[in-house]
């Protein structure tokens, strides 16, 4: 069993039966977190490329695709 979590997005977290099977269930995990946000109307975290976990056997970039209206927390709506 795999332990997957998005250091820098609060409370995504997943696992899967191996690495492969992880990854795929982290990406879904942070596409639903993210749409719920949206869909509350809560601004996405700020992606801190600096983000570390000493206890992780692997810290890996995670891509992520919005829709449109999105905005992350700090940005103000004009």
């Amino acid at each position: 069993m795999v332990v997957a979590e998005v250091l820098d997005f609060p409370g995504v977290v997943s696992q899967g039966f191996d690495l492969a099977d992880a990854r795929l269930m982290i990406a879904s995990a942070l596409e639903d977190v993210a749409q719920m946000h949206l869909e509350e109307g809560k601004a996405l975290p700020v992606p801190n490329p600096d983000a570390t976990a000493t206890d992780a056997d692997l810290i890996e970039l995670l891509p992520l695709s919005v829709g449109a209206g999105a905005r992350l927390a700090g940005e103000s709506i004009v």
